[in-house]
């Protein structure tokens, strides 16, 4: 399984600090079709490490994302399928949270 960040993801990027396995990534912000944090479905060992470190409590096992937010779960996978994937990014300035 893995883990999913959904549409309420704010770009606070902490989560990508604690990732043990560097499997979440921004999407590039000046893209509008990519305006989260994605997780590759791939990568992921499911150790749930980046949950609690979301502050909007965005990110839930595959298994567990709220019915509103099912669409994320294909978004998720097609940022590493069909989008840019992994990328050459530098966070702080991908980040959007207030400092």
């Amino acid at each position: 399984m893995t883990h999913v960040i959904t549409s309420l993801c704010i770009r606070d990027g902490a989560c990508v600090e604690v990732c043990p396995v560097e499997c979440i990534v921004p999407g590039p912000k000046d893209d509008p079709e990519w305006p989260l944090f994605y997780i590759d479905p791939d990568t992921c060992i499911d150790c749930g490490a980046c949950v609690p470190e979301c502050p909007v409590e965005a990110i839930f096992p595959e298994e567990e994302v709220p019915p509103e937010f099912e669409a994320d779960i294909e978004l998720n996978a097609a940022f590493f399928q069909e989008g840019p994937g992994y990328w050459d990014f530098d966070l702080e300035k991908e980040r959007v949270r207030e400092r």
